[in-house]
């Protein structure tokens, strides 16, 4: 509970600072200590995975990128709804930092919110350009989509951008939970089964926030073995509780396909109340970044797949792609 009540500050001070004038040189802290950007850059890095959707949302194309979820085939990891606002080509990197890559690039800020680059990596990324990384005390996954928006659009001096879509997605959850108190009063969790295995996101990973956001809470016994640094779990066939709840959102890949056939899938509640989506890949693809560009994809897509599973009424069909 400390922690959330830490979030919930961080994003409230991020938000302050936002609403004052942006000055450059900017001083920012972080957990490797403080970066300071001399002047609004124009050559940026992005090494946050699915973090160019939040630096196209304020107007910057990123020199390069990290590929995260090469399934889902994105011309330089850019999905249908950021498409349109690419016109370069940013160089992409996979698996392991290319320090040498980077820093021929030339950049003079590189960001790394949402990164888990380690101490070590940050010390030669830092000889590089300044480095915004993830606040004091946060996990390294643990950011709020908003504070991890309006952390990189203050960088590159684009806050006010991103407080206008931040806002408005803001309003969009508000009014949905308005229109479905109804689901205060039941659990909702993403998760999966692989190999017999039952695991969920957290609720200090952007998914689970994301429900929490809408009004749904977690099961308790998720709750109760999560801490800041996991943002997901993995549980055993003999304890399904984690990821026992009123609607539970299958995430789309292969094996979610054999989940229906897992010996441990009829004692699960969602599957005898007809509470459980099956989220398609497109779907994912857009749930999964949380960012200022897809978060209202996702939003619109998963609200009607919520309306039908948490309604109790297992003859109801849950709808399936609308991206």
């Amino acid at each position: 509970m400390i922690l959330r009540f830490s979030l919930a500050a961080l994003t409230l001070a991020v938000s302050t600072l936002a609403g004052m004038a942006q000055e450059f040189p900017l001083r920012i802290e972080h957990k490797f200590g403080t970066s300071i950007i001399e002047a609004k850059p124009t050559r940026v890095v992005s090494i946050d995975y699915g973090g160019i959707d939040n630096l196209l949302a304020v107007g910057i194309e990123p020199l390069a990128v990290m590929q995260w979820r090469p399934q889902d085939g994105f011309a330089f990891t850019a999905g249908p709804w950021a498409q349109d606002l690419l016109t370069t080509e940013p160089v992409v990197f996979e698996g392991d930092l290319d320090f040498e890559a980077i820093a021929a690039l030339d950049p003079e800020v590189i960001i790394a919110v949402y990164s888990g680059i380690t101490d070590a990596d940050y010390a030669k990324l830092s000889l590089i350009a300044p480095v915004v990384a993830v606040p004091p005390g946060i996990g390294d996954y643990a950011l709020p989509w908003d504070t991890r928006a309006l952390l990189a659009a203050r960088a590159v001096g684009e806050e006010a951008e991103a407080i206008a879509r931040i806002d408005a997605i803001r309003a969009r959850i508000d009014e949905i939970r308005a229109e479905h108190p109804q689901w205060a009063d039941l659990t909702a969790v993403v998760g999966g089964i692989t190999e017999g295995t039952p695991w969920a996101y957290t609720r200090y990973d952007v998914r689970g926030q994301f429900l929490e956001g809408f009004g749904f809470q977690l099961p308790e016994a998720l709750n109760a073995i999560s801490s800041e640094d996991e943002f997901y779990l993995e549980g055993s066939p003999e304890d399904i509780a984690m990821i026992d709840a009123d609607v539970t959102i299958w995430y789309g890949s292969d094996e979610v396909t054999s989940i229906p056939q897992s010996p441990i899938h009829p004692f699960l509640r969602a599957s005898t109340t007809g509470g459980e989506i099956y989220l398609p890949d497109a779907v994912v693809a857009a749930f999964a970044r949380v960012s200022l560009l897809s978060l209202p994809i996702a939003i619109e897509s998963i609200l009607p797949m919520l309306e039908v599973a948490a309604d109790g009424d297992p003859a109801t069909e849950v709808p399936g792609d609308l991206l």
